[in-house]
């Protein structure tokens, strides 16, 4: 690889934050809102209808998400 190749690469690694990386590791975006969701209806935060609606409005806007990437770059 070239050295110019190899340090924009570099830096854009450096760009995420140490609990970006540590997030992609451990867990989905998806199971990570499920899982915030869950914790806020055991604490009373929000009741079950609540939980449904995050739920689905983060599924419909991740689905469209891909769904829009696909068309653009193409199917992976």
């Amino acid at each position: 690889m070239p050295k110019e190749k190899e340090s924009q690469t570099v830096a854009t690694v450096d760009k995420k934050g140490y609990l970006d990386k540590l997030q992609e590791k451990v867990t989905s975006r998806k199971l990570l809102i499920m899982i915030v969701a869950t914790v806020l209806v055991f604490g009373g935060k929000i009741d079950g209808d609540q939980w449904a609606a995050i739920s689905l409005a983060y599924i419909g806007v991740e689905g469209l998400a891909d769904i829009a990437t696909r068309w653009k770059h193409g199917a992976k």
